[in-house]
């Protein structure tokens, strides 16, 4: 499978994942981690990375960082090749403890970026390993560090502290954004996972207009959706869902319908009116619009859609209106 291209510039932020081969501790081993936080300012110092917040836990780690040069896979390359040389060397190892290329999530500066680093500040609440009034007795994470009166230069606090209301980088400030994540960790289940459900999954966290933005970047570089040889077919699969739910969002406006309140039958009206828009004026498939729009199975979409066809309720006033805001 070709490789996923990896879309880099200037003061770019990302949320950068990697997990031991076959899950492995490979954090586990007495210095492991210790060792890995040592390279991680290394590579921050040697290719001039901000680093905003980061966690090593027993089998994988998770950082929160801004990169003011285009240089996040050659320092990535760096970092993981050099504690894997020395994690092999004092340990008499031998192979790749990483089950392979690490995740890097594209991330909005701002809000968004501030929520991934409230993410990755929880790993160990959500691991079970510490309960939260405790996360600062967690070694391995930045939220340890951030109160250090030698804290490195490489991480930083200002956007953090700035996207919880302006906390002051002191003694004070960390105790108020200590109580902060006591209260995302104490939330309901549902709307945790609601809140922290995507920080690891898909390409990108932020807003239509960056996800968009980063998009015609990829295009720029030569990366349009079919050509596959840049791009690995999961992410281009995860940009057309994207493209896809943003214009089924319009269509939906468009007809006044409410997709948190769909009817339960398979081949309600609204549903059926939504697919149809959505064959008609985009290359979705079947299976994402019998999953998202509760219709059975792909195949009946088919069905659905022909009869609607059939029938002409797809040449109304209406229906030409609202196709035309889904094909802009």
């Amino acid at each position: 499978m070709a490789r996923k291209l990896r879309l880099e510039f200037a003061e770019a932020c990302y949320h950068v994942i990697n997990r031991g081969n076959y899950r492995r501790d490979v954090f586990a081993p007495k210095g492991a981690a210790e060792a890995f936080t040592r390279c991680l300012g290394e590579a921050a110092e040697r290719y001039g990375w901000r680093v905003h917040a980061f966690v090593v836990m027993r089998n994988h780690f998770h950082l929160a960082v801004e990169t003011p040069d285009p240089n996040l896979s050659q320092g990535m390359k760096w970092l993981q090749g050099t504690w894997a040389m020395r994690f092999n060397r004092y340990w008499s190892e031998i192979g790749r403890p990483f089950q392979g290329r690490y995740k890097a999530l594209h991330v909005e500066p701002g809000a968004a970026f501030a929520q991934v680093c409230h993410y990755i500040h929880l790993n160990p609440v959500r691991a079970k390993v510490l309960p939260v009034d405790r996360l600062v007795e967690f070694a391995q994470s930045s939220l340890t560090w951030f109160i250090r009166k030698d804290r490195p230069q490489w991480l930083v606090a200002g956007s953090l502290l700035a996207e919880c209301g302006g906390l002051a980088d002191s003694p004070a400030g960390w105790r108020k954004y200590r109580e902060y994540l006591g209260f995302l960790a104490e939330e309901d289940l549902k709307l945790r996972e609601e809140r922290f459900g995507r920080m690891s999954r898909g390409w990108m966290l932020g807003s239509q207009d960056f996800k968009r933005a980063l998009q015609q970047d990829l295009a720029g570089q030569g990366a349009e959706l079919e050509k596959l040889q840049l791009l690995g077919m999961g992410q281009v699969l995860e940009i057309r869902e994207e493209q896809w739910e943003e214009k089924l969002q319009r269509a939906a406006k468009s007809l006044q319908v409410d997709l948190q309140q769909l009817p339960r039958n398979k081949s309600a009206r609204d549903k059926v009116r939504l697919a149809a828009l959505m064959k008609t004026g985009t290359t979705v498939s079947n299976d994402w619009l019998a999953k998202r729009l509760l219709m059975g199975q792909p195949a009946s979409v088919s069905q659905f859609v022909r009869r609607f066809k059939l029938a002409g309720l797809d040449g109304g006033p209406e229906f030409a209106a609202a196709l035309s805001r889904v094909k802009t």
